[in-house]
């Protein structure tokens, strides 16, 4: 295992309030942008929760018509990028 995903790194881990604040604006404020785009199953980055989050990630996938958050991930490396931005296409 590398450094960045290794589970006996105990410095990296979420408690119960982070991963409350996380699934709640999961919730209220990333989950209708997937809706929109169909998504089904994923890994996003929770710097959309804050700075403090930003190498953290979340897996998600669908439930019926909702979606649930089936685990986190500490990853040092981890970016994020604006999914609810058009994507620009450069004309080649």
């Amino acid at each position: 295992m590398n450094r960045k995903t290794n589970p006996n790194n105990l410095k990296h881990e979420l408690d119960s309030d982070d991963r409350l604040l996380i699934t709640e604006v999961f919730l209220n404020d990333v989950v209708d942008g997937l809706k929109r785009r169909h998504a089904r199953t994923g890994v996003l980055n929770c710097d959309f929760a804050g700075e403090k989050y930003e190498n953290w990630n979340l897996i998600f996938k669908s439930s019926g018509s909702d979606f649930v958050i089936v685990g986190f991930e500490y990853d040092e490396d981890s970016r994020s990028f604006n999914l609810f931005s058009p994507i620009q296409l450069k004309n080649v």
